[in-house]
C-alpha cells in the first residue's frame, strides 16, 4: 500500500498502476467499520482502491468542532492496508488549498435545508474539497455512507454540475450492536453518552410504525416529544422528506421514497441519522 501526501505522489501512484477502474472512498479519518464496509465494496468493484484521509477545514462552521474532530491517521493507515487499500491519499491543509478556494456552488435545495440550514457554507466545503478529490484522482466510481444522506444529494448535484464525471455509489448505514450509527465522532461520547446514544435509532425505528396511522406532522412531534425529558439532548432538527428532493412532505403519500433525517447534540456531540419510511 502507498501512502502519498502530495497530488503529484497521487497521481503517480494511480498511474504506475495503470487501472483502468479506479474507486475512491474519501473520508475524513478515524476511520470504523462503516469506513471500512465502503473500502471493501470499492475493492471489490474496481482496479484499484484510493481512499483520502482529510479533515476539510472548510467544511466545519465551528471552530471548536474541527479543533474537537477525531485524527489516527497511523491507525487509519494500518486498517486500511489490512482491508485491501491500494493507495490512502493524506494531504497536508496547504496541499489541498495551497491559495483559499472561493468557489461558490449553487447546489439547489438538496442544500439549503436540514444540514445547510444549520450549517451554513458546510456544503459548499463539502463540494469544494469533493470535487478537489474528483479532479486529482479521476475514479471512475466514489463511496460514501448513507448515514450522511444528504450529503450524498449534494455531491450527486455537485457532480452533476461539474459534468457527471463519477459514478456516485451510496453505500448502507453501519450500526453499532445498540442500533448507534457508526461515527468518528463516536469516539468522542463518554461511555454513558454511548448507551444513551442508542435512544435515537430505537425511536427512529419505532416511528416507521406510525406510518398511515398517524399523520407526518404527528409522528414529528412524537420523536421530538421523546427527547423533551433528558435536559443532555438538544435537538437541531427533525424532518421527515422527500427521499430525492429532500424537501419536507406533509402527507405519507405525497411521495414513494420517504425518509426521517434527525440531527440532535448529546451533550457537546452533534449526531445525526436517518430512516426511510418508504422506498
Amino acid at each position: 500500500m502507498i501512502i502519498a501526501k502530495t497530488i503529484t505522489e497521487l497521481q503517480n501512484a494511480i498511474e504506475a498502476n495503470g487501472a483502468s477502474q479506479v474507486g475512491l472512498v474519501p473520508t475524513m479519518g478515524a476511520l470504523h467499520e462503516g469506513h471500512i464496509s465502503l473500502v471493501r465494496r470499492c475493492v471489490s468493484e474496481n482496479d484499484i482502491c484510493v481512499v483520502s484521509v482529510f479533515v476539510n477545514p472548510t467544511q466545519f462552521n465551528d471552530k471548536g468542532d474541527l479543533e474537537r474532530y477525531p485524527r489516527t491517521p497511523e491507525a487509519d493507515a494500518a486498517l486500511l492496508e489490512q482491508n485491501g487499500c491500494n493507495i490512502v491519499f493524506m494531504p497536508s491543509v496547504e496541499e489541498m488549498y495551497p491559495e483559499p478556494d472561493t468557489r461558490v456552488f449553487e447546489l439547489g435545495g438538496v442544500a439549503a435545508v436540514m444540514e445547510g440550514a444549520f450549517r451554513p457554507g458546510h456544503f459548499n466545503g463539502v463540494a469544494q474539497i469533493v470535487s478537489k478529490l474528483f479532479y486529482a484522482v479521476k475514479p471512475t466510481r466514489a463511496y460514501f455512507g448513507e448515514k450522511d444522506f444528504q450529503q450524498i444529494a449534494v455531491i450527486k448535484e455537485m457532480n452533476r454540475q461539474i459534468g457527471g464525471i463519477v459514478e456516485i455509489v451510496p453505500c448502507p448505514i453501519v450500526r453499532e450492536e445498540s442500533g448507534l450509527a457508526k461515527s468518528s465522532r463516536n469516539t468522542l461520547l463518554t461511555e454513558a453518552q454511548r448507551v444513551k446514544a442508542a435512544k435515537i435509532s430505537r425511536v427512529l425505528k419505532e416511528s416507521v410504525n406510525f406510518v398511515g396511522v398517524k399523520s407526518v406532522k404527528e409522528t414529528i412531534e412524537w420523536v421530538e416529544e421523546q427527547f423533551k425529558d433528558d435536559s443532555e439532548f438538544r435537538m437541531d432538527y427533525y424532518s421527515i422528506v422527500d427521499g430525492d428532493s429532500l424537501q419536507d412532505i406533509s402527507d405519507w403519500g405525497d411521495s414513494n421514497y420517504i425518509v426521517g433525517c434527525i440531527a440532535i447534540y448529546l451533550g457537546k456531540i452533534r449526531l445525526i441519522d436517518n430512516i426511510k419510511y418508504k422506498k
